[in-house]
Parts: C-alpha cells; sequence; structure tokens
C-alpha cells in the first residue's frame, strides 16, 4: 500500500495527544462460551490469535512523521507486527460481575496507545460469571472513529453459529476497499472548471449560513423556548472542568421494546427516551454531591437529520444541542422540555441543504476543536455540558467461533472541559450504555449506570403505570330527605333479603346489682365533706359571735 496522508482533522487527534488526554475509542464485546466448549477454550482462542498473520487495513497501518516540507503525517503498512503485544490476556477473579469488569476496562482505556505501532490492542477477558468472556478492543481515533470501529469488529462475526467457527480474527477482515470513481483527466480546463465550481458552491452557501447563525444569535437574551445557545445557555458543572489521566467506565443494558413502548405512549422519540434517561441519572447524580446547575444541562448530540434537498433515502450527520431538562424534577415534563428542546434543534438544521449543512456542522464544531487543539478546555465556559451519542447497531444475534455475542458497550474520549462521555448502541433488541469519565471529575461513575435504570422505571411508572384514581366516598342522605320508595323484590332477590336479614336479638332479664354496688353508688351520691381549714374571715365571724 502506498503511503496516505493524514486528513487535518485525523492528524488534529495525534497531535493532541496527551498523557491526561489519549485519543482512543474502544468497544467492550461481552460472549457466553459455547455449550460444548472445551475447558482449553480461551488458551486455543488466545493461541489462535496470536498465530494469525494476515492483515488487512486500517489493522495494518501505522503513522510515520515524514522529513519533508509537509509536517502532516502519513499511514504507512508495517510488514512486522508483534501481536504478543498487540492481542493481551487478563482475567478477573471468579465470578466477576460488571462492576469488577468496569473497573478493568478503566484502567484499560486509561492507558495511551503506542504510536509506533499500529495503533490498536486487544485484550481477552476471562473470569466472568454466568459463562461468559469479553473482548475489549481500543483502537486510537485518528486511524478510525468508534462507530466505524464496532462495525469493522462486528464484520468478523456472523449470524450462524457453526458458520462463525471457521471465521478469522477481525484484523484480518478489514474494511473492504470501495470502488474509485472515474477521475476525469487532470487537465487544465478540468481543474479550473473544478476549482470554479467548488468557488461558486462556497459562494452560494454564505447567504444561508449567515441566516442559520443569524438565528442562533437573535436567541441571546430570550427566556422563552426555542434553540439553545452554545456557550451562553450552558452552565459550568463538574462535568466541564480539567480532566486526569484515569479513567472510569460503567454499563447498563435496556430492553429495547420497553424503550420502545415508553416512546410510543409519550408520543416522541427513542433518542428523546435515552436523552431522558441520561438526564434522570445526571440530576440525581450530581443532587447527591450538591452539585446540580440552577439552570438544566445541555448535552451536544450526533443525530442523523433529512437535508432540505434530499430527495433519496440518504440522511446527514449534524450535530445539535439541546437541553437536558435537569432543573426539573418531575419526570414527565422533563422529558416534554428535552422533546421541546430536540424538536427545535432540529427543524433550525432540517431547513438547510446537504451541502449547507455540512458547512454550518464544521462552523458550529470548529470552537469545539479549538479547544481541543489548544488544551483551553475547562477553563473557559463549555459550548455544551456532556455529549450523549445512539449509535445503531445490528439487529439479529452474532457469533463468534460458536460463541453468542451478548452485548455490545463503546467506550469514548472525554477531553478538558467535556469529562463525561455517555454513548450507547443497540443490538439485537437490547440498548446497550457505556459511561466513560475521568476519575478525579465524575467519581462513582457506577451510581450514574445505576441511576440511569432508576430513571428508566420513573419514567415508566409515571407514564405507563398512572397512579390510580381513588374511589369516591358514598354521600350521606341529607336531614328530612324521604327514602325513595323501590319497587317490592320479587323471585330470587326477595329470597336473598329474607336470607340476609337479621335476625331479632331476644331482650335479656334485669339482674338486680350486688350490695357492694349499692354501696358504692350511695357513696358517690353523698355530698363531698369539706375542707377542716378556715378561712381568715371566717375566724373573724366566729370570734365576733363569741
Amino acid at each position: 500500500m502506498s503511503p496516505v496522508r493524514l486528513n487535518p482533522l485525523d492528524a488534529a487527534w495525534i497531535l493532541t495527544e496527551a498523557r491526561a488526554t489519549p485519543n482512543h475509542v474502544g468497544g467492550l464485546l461481552q460472549f457466553r462460551l459455547p455449550d460444548d466448549a472445551p475447558r482449553e477454550f480461551m488458551r486455543e482462542l488466545i493461541a489462535e490469535f496470536r498465530s494469525h498473520r494476515d492483515f488487512t487495513p486500517p489493522w495494518s497501518r501505522r503513522v510515520k512523521f515524514p522529513l519533508s516540507l509537509n509536517p502532516m503525517p502519513i499511514w504507512i503498512e508495517d510488514d512486522d507486527i508483534d501481536l504478543e503485544y498487540h492481542v493481551r490476556h487478563a482475567a478477573l477473579p471468579w465470578p466477576g460481575g460488571e462492576r469488577e469488569l468496569g473497573e478493568l476496562v478503566g484502567r484499560l482505556q486509561s492507558s495511551p496507545i503506542d504510536l509506533s505501532r499500529p495503533p490498536w490492542e486487544c485484550t481477552i477477558i476471562e473470569g466472568l460469571d454466568d459463562n461468559r468472556f469479553a473482548l475489549f478492543v481500543k483502537m486510537h481515533h485518528s486511524l478510525i472513529d468508534g462507530v466505524s470501529g464496532m462495525k469493522l469488529l462486528q464484520r468478523a462475526m456472523s449470524t450462524d453459529r457453526e458458520r462463525s467457527l471457521g471465521m478469522p480474527p477481525f484484523w484480518a477482515s478489514g474494511a473492504e476497499r470501495e470502488a474509485r470513481a472515474e477521475v476525469p483527466p487532470p487537465t487544465f480546463a478540468n481543474v479550473a472548471s473544478a476549482a470554479v465550481k467548488a468557488l461558486s458552491g462556497q459562494v452560494q452557501t454564505v447567504p444561508q449560513l449567515l441566516s442559520a447563525f443569524g438565528k442562533i444569535v437573535k436567541r441571546i437574551g430570550d427566556p422563552g423556548e426555542g434553540m439553545v445557545v452554545p456557550f451562553v445557555d450552558s452552565p459550568r458543572s463538574v462535568l466541564n472542568s480539567r480532566i486526569r489521566e484515569k479513567r472510569r467506565f460503567a454499563t447498563q443494558q435496556f430492553s429495547l421494546e420497553r424503550m420502545r413502548t415508553l416512546a410510543k405512549a409519550a408520543d416522541c422519540t427513542l433518542n428523546d427516551v435515552v436523552l431522558a434517561i441520561c438526564s434522570g441519572a445526571l440530576r440525581r447524580f450530581l443532587l447527591e454531591r450538591n452539585e446540580l446547575p440552577e439552570r438544566s444541562l445541555t448535552a451536544g448530540i450526533p443525530v442523523s437529520v433529512r437535508a432540505k434537498d434530499d430527495e433519496g433515502t440518504g440522511n446527514a450527520i449534524t450535530f445539535i444541542i439541546a437541553k437536558l431538562g435537569t432543573d426539573i424534577a418531575d419526570p414527565v415534563e422533563r422529558l416534554e422540555a428535552i422533546r421541546t428542546s430536540v424538536r427545535y434543534a432540529k427543524a433550525h438544521v432540517q431547513g438547510l441543504p446537504r451541502q449547507v449543512m455540512e458547512q454550518y456542522t464544521m462552523l458550529l464544531m470548529a470552537p469545539t476543536l479549538i479547544t481541543i487543539l489548544t488544551g483551553i478546555g475547562g477553563r473557559v465556559p463549555p459550548m455544551f455540558n456532556v455529549t450523549i451519542s445512539n449509535v445503531p447497531g445490528p439487529d439479529k444475534p452474532l457469533y463468534f467461533r460458536g460463541a453468542e455475542l451478548l452485548a455490545t458497550y463503546p467506550a469514548s474520549i472525554v477531553q478538558h472541559g467535556l469529562a463525561l462521555n455517555i454513548t450507547c448502541q443497540s443490538y439485537a433488541g437490547s440498548m446497550n450504555f457505556g459511561f466513560t469519565g475521568c476519575h478525579s471529575a465524575v467519581p462513582s461513575l457506577q451510581r450514574m449506570a445505576v441511576y440511569s435504570a432508576d430513571a428508566f422505571d420513573e419514567l415508566e411508572e409515571a407514564i405507563l403505570r398512572p397512579p390510580p384514581v381513588a374511589p369516591k366516598k358514598a354521600s350521606r342522605p341529607r336531614t328530612g330527605a324521604k327514602p325513595r320508595a323501590g319497587k317490592p323484590a320479587t323471585g330470587k332477590a326477595a329470597k336473598s333479603r329474607k336470607a340476609k336479614a337479621p335476625k331479632p336479638v331476644a331482650a335479656k332479664p334485669l339482674v338486680a346489682p350486688p350490695k357492694a354496688m349499692k354501696r358504692k353508688a350511695a357513696k358517690s351520691r353523698a355530698p363531698k365533706a369539706r375542707s377542716p381549714v378556715a378561712t381568715k374571715a371566717s375566724r373573724a365571724r366566729k370570734r365576733k359571735a363569741a
């Protein structure tokens, strides 16, 4: 393969690499061992992984800084890949649960990747309960983004258990080569025509871009409903502080059917439910630490929307900012606030043509990229408070070497000023949440995963199971009101009333009270004797009479 020069954005991920801010993403894949798996299954899997020497891009690439006038790094093929370094083995004290697995993944996510080698690592983890094992694969963001990386990992699996037995490791089933489009001859006329076309396209989009950003500027100082203004509507919080190198990782899983049922009952989208779950967990987490801002937190959300001029089925990926309603205690009102804010943000970008939308997204994200490149994040007001992504995944179960894939949990990047990242991915009827956070800025991240489950239950309780209406008390008849004259009962009704009629109670004869009770009654009726103590006036009357 001939050297490939990195584009400026991919190069930025390498140039901004630091000990406290490693720029790699990861994926945690949990499997269940086959029923007939021998005791040596894991040992044989590790040995086979380390002996497989066939590599495909991008897993075979490493970065190189050329000694030329162009300072941009390039990708070259590495012919000497050390699988003893790239394929690793870890074990949890049996039986390992989600908490222990999250702590291990947090430590693995904390260490930077060696950029002198192909920038990826794979750790095989055993010791999990319920007959499970896991793979944690991390890759540098300059090599591949998290969504594409998860797709490449899933390409190494099959929906058929038997077929999966002979499939190679994921680094041997990389990206498929795309068919190259026909390139016009490099003549002066073609180059000039392409330049004029690109320039005219840029000029035509300027008025629409100015109009789009002008609507955002008009929202400054407006307390009513509408689009979120970046930097202005996002309060400072502990989530937007400086970070350190250690990471925390936690997971949570929900039934996709439950989430869709809730979304249908609440008349909102699945993405709105995801945001409401995260909002409820964030609100409780920050309340316990007495660090919940008075104003609502905001979320940066990558979304897929239909462009104005798109007549096909394709969608455009853009970036919106929406309120999370963390200042609202009621879960139903909080969900409504989220739905309203997302609707305003989507309506704003959906009115743009595709070319304008791409440029709008690039300009909107420019401040965030500048803070990453300059390292000033956490020292300036945040553009938004937290990143929340919802990535669609395969809807059918996958298998690898006969082992069923149970769940996939994304692990993403945190930066100065963005100490928490929440990414979820759907898979085979479930929604899997991955919480990645800075150890010092967001301690006890496992609690947030637990609180997300409580927030989902709270939403279901409020929307699907409303509180029962108290029965009305029977009204008393008014004083002096005559009872209604009913028709005489006949047949079975008359017999049942006779059967239920109370029997008359015979009067008991009076019994003369005993003598002791008579004496006690006479004593109680006798007048009480006055106190022998005489008053001063009574003594004076006695002396006068004497």
